[in-house]
């Protein structure tokens, strides 16, 4: 990367690292990232269940579908199928989406051009593969080599920083899981859907979803398929 986006993206990296809130590790990210081209963020913790790629999002901003007003979570997980392409990926890829006659249409392209929305998708991966992302867009971005490095930086960064301050730390909570939390986490494990999960049980889903997040609190895990392994490793289920 070249001097000066190198030199940006290392102070943006000591700013988010010293970060002890959510707000401060956005303004260092937007401070990089403006010059770049870039006004959307999304940054997430990734879910190895393959109906739940996007396991809780941590920050969403920018108007992402062009209706001139901010997205909300949902809006975005159900919309962009870049969430999905993230759990093929290997390293940061560039994406481009155009609208026409059909609709609008997602690209996975080596350098974005033209109109449209352009963006740069960012995996983040852990001791046991992937556990996040962060996708920055915007309609004029810089997309050389440099910039992608120091963007991927960044958003690497942010990533960790915010699931430190989001996530609870695994010392300060009880590990030993509920029955519930055992129960849910072992039919999550043998390939249930939420939905199936919750008819099975006779709960919500959302229910469901409040049962995983307090099970990969009480483990210390930042995602779901850490949490199982760290279960089956404590011999909470069956492996």
């Amino acid at each position: 990367m070249s001097g000066m986006q190198a030199d940006a993206a290392f102070r943006a990296a000591l700013a988010i690292e010293g970060s002890v809130a959510l707000p401060a590790i956005q303004e260092a990210v937007r401070a990089f990232a403006r010059p770049l081209g870039y006004d959307r963020f999304v940054l997430f913790s990734a879910s190895a269940t393959q109906d739940d790629e996007v396991e809780r999002i941590y920050w969403v901003e920018g108007d992402w579908f062009g209706v001139g007003e901010e997205v909300d979570a949902e809006t975005y997980v159900r919309r962009c199928p870049m969430t999905r392409h993230v759990l093929q990926a290997r390293e940061p890829f560039f994406w481009t989406k155009t609208e026409n006659a059909a609709g609008e249409l997602y690209r996975v392209v080596r350098t974005p051009r033209g109109r449209g929305l352009h963006g740069l998708q960012v995996p983040v991966f852990g001791p046991l593969g992937l556990e996040g992302a962060m996708s920055l867009g915007g309609e004029q971005i810089d997309a050389s080599s440099s910039a992608r490095l120091a963007a991927s930086v960044v958003a690497a960064a942010a990533f960790t920083a915010a699931r430190k301050l989001l996530e609870a730390p695994a010392g300060e909570l009880a590990r030993t899981l509920s029955h519930r939390e055992r129960e849910v986490l072992a039919w999550t494990a043998a390939g249930r859907r939420q939905a199936e999960i919750a008819a099975t049980l006779g709960l919500s889903e959302r229910t469901i979803e409040n049962h995983l997040r307090r099970a990969r609190r009480r483990l210390g895990a930042a995602t779901t398929a850490q949490a199982i392994r760290a279960a089956i490793r404590n011999g909470d289920i069956e492996g």
